[in-house]
């Protein structure tokens, strides 16, 4: 279960790095709009990103 985890967690670093790496400018700016947005549109984006991973893990057993 802890390498599963271990896995599972590199690999989230992987791709969360991808786009500062690869377009930098672009990251910097959607970071940008991203702190403009209220409260409430940032965690309906959490959700929807918790909900879709769920689904990604159930859909992967």
């Amino acid at each position: 279960m802890a390498t599963t985890l271990l896995l599972a967690f590199g690999l989230m670093l992987i791709i969360e790095g991808l786009l500062p790496f690869l377009a930098p400018n672009l990251w910097r700016d959607t970071f940008r709009r991203i702190t403009q947005f209220s409260d409430g549109q940032i965690r309906f984006f959490g959700l929807t990103s918790m909900l879709i991973g769920l689904l990604l893990l159930l859909l992967a057993r």
